[in-house]
């Protein structure tokens, strides 16, 4: 079922620009140079201090709990539904956290927004994971979208992944190898594990743990 659009959507956009990059409607209709949109993350920031990844941050309790124990940290999340991003925007704003920024944007053009490596860290939480035959490639863990990450974390940085999906945990796992990527920290059972410590948990995550559902992830490291 297609989300319904909110009430006021553009305005309730707007009254948060301070917070938000958005790529437009019209992004894939204009010409490629007319398509880059460089953000200087000192700039946007105000400061030199280390850069985190959000992608899919759906309403954003993940990355404002991010922002808020680690303030020594800037976070940028990107989610390309506006629909659901207007709910992160406003939570941000009503928390009060000044280290979080938006993109509203497609995770493959990220590249469109960043023309140097600068994520210390990228999170994938809970992607869809696009279980139909053929549809391997709309996966945020295909090498087409690795491709992308590959241009934004700095030598050393890392891809956090959770899943509850079995199938997307092991593909993404396999993609990753064979992007080149270490592999490390593999979990089958995440809240069972010493690796839950200092995690934060999504409102998907919660939702299936009340469930009894294990989590899954693992980490991939980009090689200097």
């Amino acid at each position: 079922m297609r989300m319904r659009r909110k009430r006021h959507l553009d305005e309730r956009l707007n009254k948060a620009k301070r917070l938000l990059f958005v790529e437009g409607d019209d992004f894939f209709f204009r010409k490629e140079e007319e398509r880059f949109h460089i953000v200087n993350v000192v700039e946007v920031f105000g400061n030199a201090n280390p850069v985190e990844l959000e992608i899919g941050c759906g309403k954003g309790g993940f990355i404002i709990e991010k922002a808020k124990r680690n303030p020594d940290v800037n976070y940028i999340a990107a989610e390309k539904i506006s629909n659901v991003l207007v709910s992160a925007l406003e939570n941000a704003e009503k928390v009060g956290v000044d280290n979080v920024r938006f993109l509203n944007c497609d995770a493959r053009n990220l590249n469109y927004y960043f023309d140097s490596p600068f994520a210390g860290r990228i999170y994938l939480n809970f992607s869809t994971p696009y279980p139909q035959k053929g549809s391997a490639g709309k996966r945020l863990s295909n090498p087409r979208f690795i491709a992308v990450y590959d241009k934004l974390l700095l030598p050393g940085g890392e891809v956090i992944m959770k899943t509850d999906n079995a199938p997307l945990f092991e593909y993404s796992i396999e993609s990753f190898s064979s992007c080149g990527y270490l592999i490390k920290n593999v979990t089958t059972n995440l809240h069972d594990s010493e690796l839950s410590i200092g995690n934060v948990v999504t409102e998907y995550e919660k939702s299936f743990t009340d469930k009894g559902l294990p989590i899954f992830s693992f980490t991939a490291v980009k090689r200097a």
